[in-house]
Protein backbone atom coordinates (compact mmCIF):
# COMPACT_ATOMS: atom_id res chain seq x y z
CA UNK A 1 0.00 0.00 0.00
CA UNK A 2 0.14 -2.30 -0.03
CA UNK A 3 0.01 -1.46 3.20
CA UNK A 4 2.17 -2.34 0.38
CA UNK A 5 4.71 -1.35 2.60
CA UNK A 6 5.26 -3.35 5.90
CA UNK A 7 6.08 -1.11 9.09
CA UNK A 8 8.77 -2.61 8.94
CA UNK A 9 12.09 -0.07 8.18
CA UNK A 10 14.30 -2.71 6.10
CA UNK A 11 13.38 -0.99 2.58
CA UNK A 12 10.40 -3.09 2.28
CA UNK A 13 7.46 -2.13 -0.05
CA UNK A 14 4.05 -2.76 0.95
CA UNK A 15 2.92 -4.70 -2.04
CA UNK A 16 0.71 -3.57 -3.94
CA UNK A 17 -2.81 -5.10 -1.86
CA UNK A 18 -4.50 -7.64 -3.42
CA UNK A 19 -0.84 -8.67 -4.82
CA UNK A 20 0.36 -10.80 -2.39
CA UNK A 21 -0.21 -14.52 -3.75
CA UNK A 22 0.34 -15.68 0.22
CA UNK A 23 -2.89 -15.19 0.50
CA UNK A 24 -5.13 -17.65 -0.28
CA UNK A 25 -2.19 -20.33 -0.73
CA UNK A 26 -4.88 -23.56 0.05
CA UNK A 27 -8.23 -21.68 -1.21
CA UNK A 28 -9.90 -23.32 -3.85
CA UNK A 29 -10.60 -20.48 -7.05
CA UNK A 30 -13.76 -18.66 -6.78
CA UNK A 31 -14.90 -19.41 -3.22
CA UNK A 32 -18.93 -19.26 -2.58
CA UNK A 33 -18.74 -17.00 0.04
CA UNK A 34 -21.15 -13.64 -0.74
CA UNK A 35 -19.11 -10.39 -0.44
CA UNK A 36 -19.88 -6.69 -1.42
CA UNK A 37 -23.26 -8.17 -2.99
CA UNK A 38 -22.32 -11.24 -4.65
CA UNK A 39 -24.34 -13.93 -5.83
CA UNK A 40 -23.15 -17.44 -5.89
CA UNK A 41 -24.03 -18.89 -9.30
CA UNK A 42 -25.66 -22.49 -8.94
CA UNK A 43 -22.17 -23.87 -9.21
CA UNK A 44 -20.31 -21.47 -7.18
CA UNK A 45 -23.51 -22.86 -4.55
CA UNK A 46 -22.44 -26.60 -4.79
CA UNK A 47 -19.13 -25.95 -4.88
CA UNK A 48 -20.00 -23.86 -1.34
CA UNK A 49 -21.94 -27.05 -0.13
CA UNK A 50 -18.89 -29.23 -0.56
CA UNK A 51 -16.82 -26.77 1.60
CA UNK A 52 -19.08 -26.95 4.46
CA UNK A 53 -17.59 -29.58 6.15
CA UNK A 54 -14.61 -27.38 6.42
CA UNK A 55 -16.57 -25.50 8.90
CA UNK A 56 -16.70 -28.43 11.02
CA UNK A 57 -13.18 -29.21 10.73
CA UNK A 58 -12.42 -26.07 12.36
CA UNK A 59 -13.04 -28.20 15.64
CA UNK A 60 -10.72 -31.26 14.94
CA UNK A 61 -7.49 -30.94 16.95
CA UNK A 62 -5.83 -31.04 14.41
CA UNK A 63 -6.55 -28.25 12.78
CA UNK A 64 -6.45 -26.81 16.04
CA UNK A 65 -2.38 -27.73 16.81
CA UNK A 66 -2.44 -26.65 13.36
CA UNK A 67 -3.39 -22.88 13.89
CA UNK A 68 -1.43 -22.93 17.18
CA UNK A 69 1.48 -23.66 15.61
CA UNK A 70 0.87 -21.24 12.34
CA UNK A 71 0.58 -18.27 15.17
CA UNK A 72 3.33 -19.26 16.49
CA UNK A 73 5.38 -19.21 13.28
CA UNK A 74 4.24 -15.70 12.61
CA UNK A 75 4.62 -14.59 16.11
CA UNK A 76 8.78 -16.07 15.64
CA UNK A 77 9.19 -14.61 12.26
CA UNK A 78 8.13 -11.32 12.69
CA UNK A 79 7.15 -10.49 9.18
CA UNK A 80 3.87 -10.62 7.44
CA UNK A 81 1.53 -12.98 8.41
CA UNK A 82 0.74 -13.72 4.61
CA UNK A 83 4.55 -14.27 3.47
CA UNK A 84 5.10 -16.68 6.82
CA UNK A 85 1.44 -18.26 5.77
CA UNK A 86 2.94 -19.04 2.83
CA UNK A 87 5.93 -20.70 3.45
CA UNK A 88 4.12 -22.63 7.02
CA UNK A 89 1.85 -23.90 4.51
CA UNK A 90 4.42 -25.21 1.53
CA UNK A 91 6.04 -26.50 3.85
CA UNK A 92 3.02 -28.87 6.00
CA UNK A 93 0.76 -29.02 2.94
CA UNK A 94 0.54 -32.62 2.83
CA UNK A 95 -0.61 -32.86 6.63
CA UNK A 96 -3.83 -31.70 5.71
CA UNK A 97 -7.28 -32.18 3.82
CA UNK A 98 -8.42 -28.83 1.55
CA UNK A 99 -11.16 -28.53 3.80
CA UNK A 100 -8.56 -28.52 7.15
CA UNK A 101 -5.85 -26.18 5.34
CA UNK A 102 -9.37 -23.96 4.91
CA UNK A 103 -10.51 -24.00 8.16
CA UNK A 104 -7.38 -23.87 9.18
CA UNK A 105 -6.22 -20.55 7.83
CA UNK A 106 -9.72 -19.10 8.56
CA UNK A 107 -9.19 -20.00 12.14
CA UNK A 108 -5.65 -18.33 12.70
CA UNK A 109 -6.79 -15.31 10.87
CA UNK A 110 -9.70 -14.74 12.83
CA UNK A 111 -7.43 -14.60 15.97
CA UNK A 112 -4.68 -12.16 14.18
CA UNK A 113 -8.15 -10.05 13.46
CA UNK A 114 -9.76 -10.35 17.23
CA UNK A 115 -6.38 -10.20 19.19
CA UNK A 116 -6.95 -7.31 21.20
CA UNK A 117 -10.71 -8.20 22.44
CA UNK A 118 -9.12 -11.58 22.84
CA UNK A 119 -5.59 -10.06 24.94
CA UNK A 120 -8.26 -7.87 27.04
CA UNK A 121 -10.22 -11.30 28.18
CA UNK A 122 -7.02 -13.12 28.90
CA UNK A 123 -5.25 -10.02 31.02
CA UNK A 124 -8.94 -9.39 32.60
CA UNK A 125 -8.85 -12.71 34.55
CA UNK A 126 -5.40 -11.86 36.44
CA UNK A 127 -4.70 -15.38 36.59
CA UNK A 128 -3.14 -15.78 33.83
CA UNK A 129 0.42 -14.71 33.47
CA UNK A 130 0.19 -13.54 29.46
CA UNK A 131 -1.16 -14.20 26.31
CA UNK A 132 -0.06 -16.63 23.94
CA UNK A 133 -1.33 -18.09 20.79
CA UNK A 134 -2.50 -21.51 22.62
CA UNK A 135 -4.69 -18.86 25.06
CA UNK A 136 -5.32 -17.04 22.60
CA UNK A 137 -7.07 -19.58 20.01
CA UNK A 138 -8.80 -21.22 22.24
CA UNK A 139 -10.67 -17.95 23.91
CA UNK A 140 -11.38 -17.58 20.10
CA UNK A 141 -13.60 -20.61 20.12
CA UNK A 142 -15.35 -20.25 23.05
CA UNK A 143 -16.13 -16.38 22.69
CA UNK A 144 -16.96 -16.45 19.42
CA UNK A 145 -17.59 -19.85 18.08
CA UNK A 146 -19.73 -21.14 21.67
CA UNK A 147 -17.01 -24.05 22.11
CA UNK A 148 -16.74 -25.51 25.39
CA UNK A 149 -13.35 -25.71 27.45
CA UNK A 150 -13.85 -30.23 27.60
CA UNK A 151 -13.32 -29.76 23.51
CA UNK A 152 -10.03 -27.99 24.05
CA UNK A 153 -8.03 -29.48 26.88
CA UNK A 154 -5.46 -30.94 24.46
CA UNK A 155 -4.16 -27.60 23.94
CA UNK A 156 -3.05 -27.56 28.03
CA UNK A 157 -2.05 -31.09 28.64
CA UNK A 158 1.57 -29.82 29.55
CA UNK A 159 0.59 -26.21 30.27
CA UNK A 160 -0.85 -24.30 33.57
CA UNK A 161 -3.35 -25.71 35.08
CA UNK A 162 -5.09 -22.61 35.78
CA UNK A 163 -5.86 -22.47 31.82
CA UNK A 164 -8.89 -24.95 32.08
CA UNK A 165 -10.71 -22.74 34.51
CA UNK A 166 -10.23 -19.68 33.32
CA UNK A 167 -11.41 -20.80 29.97
CA UNK A 168 -14.29 -21.96 31.91
CA UNK A 169 -15.15 -18.74 32.97
CA UNK A 170 -15.16 -17.70 29.69
CA UNK A 171 -18.07 -19.61 28.94
CA UNK A 172 -21.45 -18.10 28.01
CA UNK A 173 -20.05 -14.55 27.25
CA UNK A 174 -18.98 -13.05 23.98
CA UNK A 175 -16.02 -11.48 22.43
CA UNK A 176 -17.25 -8.19 23.34
CA UNK A 177 -17.60 -6.58 27.28
CA UNK A 178 -19.65 -3.26 28.55
CA UNK A 179 -16.25 -2.62 30.41
CA UNK A 180 -14.11 -3.35 27.46
CA UNK A 181 -11.97 0.11 26.93
CA UNK A 182 -12.34 1.76 23.12
CA UNK A 183 -8.56 0.77 21.89
CA UNK A 184 -9.31 -3.59 22.72
CA UNK A 185 -12.59 -3.29 21.00
CA UNK A 186 -11.45 -1.94 17.89
CA UNK A 187 -8.14 -4.38 17.71
CA UNK A 188 -5.97 -1.93 18.04
CA UNK A 189 -2.73 -0.74 20.46
CA UNK A 190 -3.37 2.26 22.60
CA UNK A 191 -0.89 4.04 21.41
CA UNK A 192 -2.10 4.36 18.36
CA UNK A 193 -5.49 5.39 19.26
CA UNK A 194 -4.90 9.25 19.24
CA UNK A 195 -3.67 9.17 15.77
CA UNK A 196 -6.42 7.51 14.80
CA UNK A 197 -9.29 9.76 16.17
CA UNK A 198 -7.45 12.69 14.78
CA UNK A 199 -7.85 10.90 11.27
CA UNK A 200 -11.32 9.86 11.98
CA UNK A 201 -13.02 11.83 14.38
CA UNK A 202 -16.91 10.57 15.45
CA UNK A 203 -16.27 7.83 12.20
CA UNK A 204 -13.61 6.13 14.22
CA UNK A 205 -15.69 2.70 15.31
CA UNK A 206 -17.30 2.71 12.39
CA UNK A 207 -14.09 2.84 9.55
CA UNK A 208 -12.09 0.47 12.09
CA UNK A 209 -15.13 -1.91 12.15
CA UNK A 210 -14.38 -1.67 8.29
CA UNK A 211 -10.73 -2.85 8.93
CA UNK A 212 -11.79 -6.16 10.60
CA UNK A 213 -13.63 -7.07 7.69
CA UNK A 214 -11.96 -9.38 5.30
CA UNK A 215 -10.84 -7.21 2.07
CA UNK A 216 -12.64 -8.79 -1.51
CA UNK A 217 -9.86 -9.07 -4.21
CA UNK A 218 -9.87 -6.63 -6.51
CA UNK A 219 -7.61 -6.72 -9.96
CA UNK A 220 -6.78 -4.26 -12.13
CA UNK A 221 -7.24 -4.97 -16.54
CA UNK A 222 -4.20 -4.17 -18.47
CA UNK A 223 -5.83 -2.23 -21.33
CA UNK A 224 -2.50 -2.67 -23.42
CA UNK A 225 -4.13 -6.57 -24.04
CA UNK A 226 -7.42 -6.15 -23.01
CA UNK A 227 -10.71 -4.49 -22.04
CA UNK A 228 -12.58 -4.41 -19.02
CA UNK A 229 -15.42 -6.96 -20.41
CA UNK A 230 -12.90 -9.21 -22.33
CA UNK A 231 -11.26 -9.54 -19.10
CA UNK A 232 -14.25 -10.31 -16.77
CA UNK A 233 -15.46 -12.66 -19.48
CA UNK A 234 -11.75 -14.31 -18.84
CA UNK A 235 -12.41 -14.48 -15.73
CA UNK A 236 -15.22 -16.37 -15.69
CA UNK A 237 -14.36 -18.81 -18.22
CA UNK A 238 -12.20 -20.00 -15.21
CA UNK A 239 -15.30 -19.64 -12.90
CA UNK A 240 -14.44 -16.52 -11.26
CA UNK A 241 -17.63 -14.47 -11.14
CA UNK A 242 -16.47 -10.79 -11.03
CA UNK A 243 -18.24 -7.10 -11.13
CA UNK A 244 -16.36 -3.73 -12.13
CA UNK A 245 -15.08 -1.66 -9.58
CA UNK A 246 -17.38 1.50 -8.76
CA UNK A 247 -14.38 3.98 -8.80
CA UNK A 248 -11.72 2.80 -11.12
CA UNK A 249 -12.71 2.13 -14.96
CA UNK A 250 -9.82 -0.53 -15.00
CA UNK A 251 -11.29 -2.45 -11.77
CA UNK A 252 -13.14 -5.86 -11.30
CA UNK A 253 -13.85 -6.95 -7.46
CA UNK A 254 -14.31 -10.55 -6.67
CA UNK A 255 -15.17 -12.14 -4.15
CA UNK A 256 -12.43 -12.81 -0.62
CA UNK A 257 -11.86 -16.15 -1.17
CA UNK A 258 -10.97 -15.70 -5.17
CA UNK A 259 -7.43 -16.26 -6.18
CA UNK A 260 -6.18 -15.73 -9.87
CA UNK A 261 -2.86 -15.84 -9.59
CA UNK A 262 -2.40 -19.39 -11.03
CA UNK A 263 -5.20 -18.72 -13.54
CA UNK A 264 -4.71 -18.10 -17.49
CA UNK A 265 -5.75 -14.41 -17.24
CA UNK A 266 -3.13 -13.83 -14.83
CA UNK A 267 -0.78 -15.46 -16.74
CA UNK A 268 -1.31 -13.88 -19.81
CA UNK A 269 -1.25 -10.46 -18.85
CA UNK A 270 -4.86 -9.27 -19.09
CA UNK A 271 -5.28 -8.78 -15.10
CA UNK A 272 -3.07 -8.01 -12.13
CA UNK A 273 -3.93 -8.10 -8.38
CA UNK A 274 -4.52 -4.37 -7.07
CA UNK A 275 -6.81 -2.67 -4.58
CA UNK A 276 -8.78 -0.24 -6.38
CA UNK A 277 -7.08 2.55 -4.26
CA UNK A 278 -3.77 1.79 -5.44
CA UNK A 279 -5.04 2.24 -8.79
CA UNK A 280 -6.56 5.16 -8.05
CA UNK A 281 -3.47 6.74 -6.81
CA UNK A 282 -1.34 5.76 -9.80
CA UNK A 283 -3.85 7.19 -12.17
CA UNK A 284 -3.97 10.14 -10.85
CA UNK A 285 -0.57 10.92 -12.21
CA UNK A 286 -2.30 11.26 -15.35
CA UNK A 287 0.73 10.17 -17.42
CA UNK A 288 -1.20 9.98 -20.48
CA UNK A 289 0.24 11.38 -23.63
CA UNK A 290 3.72 12.95 -21.19
CA UNK A 291 7.28 12.30 -22.49
CA UNK A 292 9.05 11.39 -19.20
CA UNK A 293 7.83 9.92 -16.10
CA UNK A 294 9.21 8.20 -13.09
CA UNK A 295 7.80 5.59 -10.48
CA UNK A 296 10.09 6.77 -7.91
CA UNK A 297 9.71 3.72 -5.14
CA UNK A 298 8.51 1.17 -8.16
CA UNK A 299 8.80 -1.79 -5.82
CA UNK A 300 8.06 -4.79 -7.64
CA UNK A 301 5.99 -2.31 -10.03
CA UNK A 302 2.51 -2.45 -9.25
CA UNK A 303 1.97 1.25 -9.66
CA UNK A 304 4.91 1.13 -12.82
CA UNK A 305 1.92 -0.90 -14.59
CA UNK A 306 -0.50 1.58 -14.40
CA UNK A 307 1.10 4.10 -15.75
CA UNK A 308 2.83 2.47 -18.44
CA UNK A 309 -0.77 1.37 -19.61
CA UNK A 310 -1.82 4.95 -19.55
CA UNK A 311 1.43 6.13 -21.44
CA UNK A 312 0.62 3.68 -24.16
CA UNK A 313 3.99 2.61 -24.44
CA UNK A 314 4.98 5.83 -25.45
CA UNK A 315 7.25 7.82 -23.80
CA UNK A 316 9.82 6.97 -21.45
CA UNK A 317 8.83 5.31 -17.83
CA UNK A 318 11.75 4.47 -15.38
CA UNK A 319 10.97 2.27 -12.19
CA UNK A 320 13.25 3.35 -9.46
CA UNK A 321 13.54 1.42 -6.43
CA UNK A 322 16.85 0.69 -3.54
CA UNK A 323 15.73 -3.27 -4.26
CA UNK A 324 17.36 -4.98 -7.23
CA UNK A 325 15.12 -7.78 -5.90
CA UNK A 326 11.71 -5.90 -6.18
CA UNK A 327 12.90 -4.65 -9.77
CA UNK A 328 13.89 -8.03 -10.73
CA UNK A 329 9.98 -8.79 -10.13
CA UNK A 330 8.95 -5.29 -11.64
CA UNK A 331 10.77 -5.91 -14.73
CA UNK A 332 8.98 -9.92 -15.35
CA UNK A 333 5.60 -8.41 -14.53
CA UNK A 334 6.32 -5.59 -17.44
CA UNK A 335 7.13 -8.19 -19.55
CA UNK A 336 4.14 -10.15 -18.92
CA UNK A 337 1.90 -7.11 -19.69
CA UNK A 338 3.76 -6.07 -22.79
CA UNK A 339 5.16 -2.85 -21.45
CA UNK A 340 7.79 -2.12 -23.58
CA UNK A 341 8.67 1.59 -22.65
CA UNK A 342 9.44 0.90 -19.13
CA UNK A 343 12.98 0.19 -18.00
CA UNK A 344 14.40 -0.38 -14.45
CA UNK A 345 16.47 1.32 -12.74
CA UNK A 346 18.14 0.99 -8.78
CA UNK A 347 18.49 4.29 -7.39
CA UNK A 348 21.36 5.89 -7.98
CA UNK A 349 22.68 9.75 -7.14
CA UNK A 350 24.21 10.40 -10.18
CA UNK A 351 21.42 9.32 -12.25
CA UNK A 352 19.17 11.70 -10.28
CA UNK A 353 21.97 14.26 -10.90
CA UNK A 354 21.51 13.89 -14.21
CA UNK A 355 18.04 13.90 -14.65
CA UNK A 356 16.96 16.48 -12.66
CA UNK A 357 14.12 19.38 -13.75
CA UNK A 358 13.46 16.28 -16.90
CA UNK A 359 10.33 14.34 -15.52
CA UNK A 360 6.95 15.38 -16.28
CA UNK A 361 5.66 13.12 -14.06
CA UNK A 362 6.85 11.45 -10.67
CA UNK A 363 5.14 9.53 -8.77
CA UNK A 364 6.06 8.56 -4.78
CA UNK A 365 4.75 5.80 -3.58
CA UNK A 366 5.86 6.71 -0.22
CA UNK A 367 7.14 3.70 2.54
CA UNK A 368 4.49 3.89 5.27
CA UNK A 369 2.91 2.53 8.02
CA UNK A 370 0.24 0.68 6.10
CA UNK A 371 -2.78 1.24 8.31
CA UNK A 372 -5.23 1.26 5.45
CA UNK A 373 -4.36 -2.00 4.61
CA UNK A 374 -5.33 -3.61 7.99
CA UNK A 375 -8.09 -5.15 6.71
CA UNK A 376 -5.59 -7.37 4.25
CA UNK A 377 -2.82 -7.66 6.92
CA UNK A 378 -4.60 -8.13 10.63
CA UNK A 379 -1.40 -9.08 11.95
CA UNK A 380 0.48 -5.42 10.76
CA UNK A 381 -1.07 -3.52 13.72
CA UNK A 382 0.63 -5.35 15.97
CA UNK A 383 3.89 -5.07 14.53
CA UNK A 384 4.02 -1.49 14.25
CA UNK A 385 5.79 0.45 17.11
CA UNK A 386 5.25 4.28 17.65
CA UNK A 387 9.34 4.83 17.09
CA UNK A 388 8.36 3.14 13.08
CA UNK A 389 6.05 6.01 12.48
CA UNK A 390 8.59 8.61 13.38
CA UNK A 391 11.54 7.13 11.27
CA UNK A 392 9.08 6.76 8.65
CA UNK A 393 7.96 10.16 8.75
CA UNK A 394 11.19 11.28 8.62
CA UNK A 395 12.29 8.61 5.34
CA UNK A 396 9.18 10.25 3.60
CA UNK A 397 10.48 13.96 4.12
CA UNK A 398 13.97 12.67 2.72
CA UNK A 399 12.33 10.76 -0.26
CA UNK A 400 10.27 13.60 -1.30
CA UNK A 401 12.70 16.10 -1.18
CA UNK A 402 14.43 14.10 -3.69
CA UNK A 403 12.16 13.40 -6.24
CA UNK A 404 10.87 16.58 -6.17
CA UNK A 405 14.67 17.26 -7.94
CA UNK A 406 13.47 15.15 -11.17
CA UNK A 407 10.15 17.39 -11.84
CA UNK A 408 10.52 19.98 -14.29
CA UNK A 409 8.41 23.04 -14.59
CA UNK A 410 5.07 22.31 -15.21
CA UNK A 411 5.68 18.88 -13.97
CA UNK A 412 3.74 17.31 -11.63
CA UNK A 413 5.00 15.04 -8.04
CA UNK A 414 2.10 12.35 -6.81
CA UNK A 415 2.64 11.69 -3.44
CA UNK A 416 0.25 8.51 -1.90
CA UNK A 417 1.08 6.29 0.56
CA UNK A 418 -1.84 3.25 1.97
CA UNK A 419 -1.77 5.03 5.53
CA UNK A 420 -4.80 6.50 6.76
CA UNK A 421 -2.47 8.99 9.14
CA UNK A 422 -2.45 12.94 8.76
CA UNK A 423 1.04 12.68 9.95
CA UNK A 424 2.26 10.78 7.16
CA UNK A 425 -0.35 12.81 4.77
CA UNK A 426 -1.94 16.12 5.21
CA UNK A 427 1.04 17.17 7.52
CA UNK A 428 3.46 15.52 5.43
CA UNK A 429 2.02 17.20 1.93
CA UNK A 430 1.98 20.68 4.09
CA UNK A 431 5.29 20.52 5.83
CA UNK A 432 6.89 19.95 2.00
CA UNK A 433 5.05 23.36 0.48
CA UNK A 434 6.91 25.15 3.13
CA UNK A 435 10.25 23.42 2.44
CA UNK A 436 9.35 23.90 -1.43
CA UNK A 437 7.34 27.23 -1.96
CA UNK A 438 7.65 27.01 -6.07
CA UNK A 439 5.18 23.79 -5.92
CA UNK A 440 1.61 24.25 -5.24
CA UNK A 441 -1.39 21.79 -4.98
CA UNK A 442 -3.43 20.34 -7.80
CA UNK A 443 -7.06 19.55 -6.54
CA UNK A 444 -7.56 16.30 -7.26
CA UNK A 445 -11.06 16.89 -8.58
CA UNK A 446 -9.45 19.57 -11.24
CA UNK A 447 -7.54 16.44 -12.36
CA UNK A 448 -9.81 13.19 -12.03
CA UNK A 449 -12.11 13.86 -15.17
CA UNK A 450 -9.31 13.28 -17.58
CA UNK A 451 -6.74 10.88 -15.88
CA UNK A 452 -10.19 8.79 -14.69
CA UNK A 453 -13.43 9.76 -15.06
CA UNK A 454 -16.35 9.98 -13.75
CA UNK A 455 -17.79 11.31 -10.54
CA UNK A 456 -14.35 11.79 -8.00
CA UNK A 457 -15.49 10.34 -4.60
CA UNK A 458 -13.66 13.52 -2.71
CA UNK A 459 -14.41 16.50 -2.08
CA UNK A 460 -11.22 18.20 -0.61
CA UNK A 461 -8.26 18.57 -2.32
CA UNK A 462 -6.34 15.16 -1.55
CA UNK A 463 -7.50 12.05 -2.31
CA UNK A 464 -8.29 10.12 1.13
CA UNK A 465 -9.66 7.02 0.60
CA UNK A 466 -10.97 4.61 3.15
CA UNK A 467 -12.30 1.07 3.78
CA UNK A 468 -16.06 2.23 5.63
CA UNK A 469 -16.63 4.96 3.23
CA UNK A 470 -15.34 3.53 -0.53
CA UNK A 471 -14.96 0.04 -0.14
CA UNK A 472 -10.92 0.41 -0.95
CA UNK A 473 -7.87 0.17 1.56
CA UNK A 474 -7.39 3.10 3.15
CA UNK A 475 -5.11 5.46 0.63
CA UNK A 476 -4.00 8.75 0.08
CA UNK A 477 -2.25 10.52 -3.03
CA UNK A 478 -1.38 14.19 -3.35
CA UNK A 479 -0.90 16.24 -6.39
CA UNK A 480 1.66 18.99 -6.20
CA UNK A 481 2.55 21.17 -9.19
CA UNK A 482 6.14 22.51 -10.13
CA UNK A 483 4.95 26.09 -11.00
CA UNK A 484 6.05 27.15 -14.20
Amino acid sequence: MSGRKPADLQGRRKQAAGEDEERAASRKQGGGKRAGGFRPRPAERQRKRKRAPSLRSGSSRKVIDGAVALLDAIAAAGEPADRVRHAWMRQHHCRFEPEERSALIHLSEEVLRQRGRLDWWIARDKTMSAADNRLRLAAYRILAMGAKTNGLQFLFEAGPAEAAAFLQRLEGHTLEHPDMPLAARCNIPEWILPHLKARFGADLEIELAAMLRPAPLDVRINPLKTSRDAAAAALAAEGLRSQPTPFSPLGLRLSPQAYVNNGQAYAEGLIEPQDEGSQLAAQLADAAGVKMTVDFCAGAGGKTLVLAAAMRNAGRLIALDISAGRLSQAKLRLRRAGAHNAETREMDAKWLKRHAGQADRVLVDAPCTGTGTWRRKPDARWRLQPQDLAELRQRQVEILDRAARLVKAGGRLIYATCSVLREENEDQVAAFLQRHPDFEIMPVGVVWPRAIGGACPVAGPYLTLSPARHGTDGFFAAILRRRG
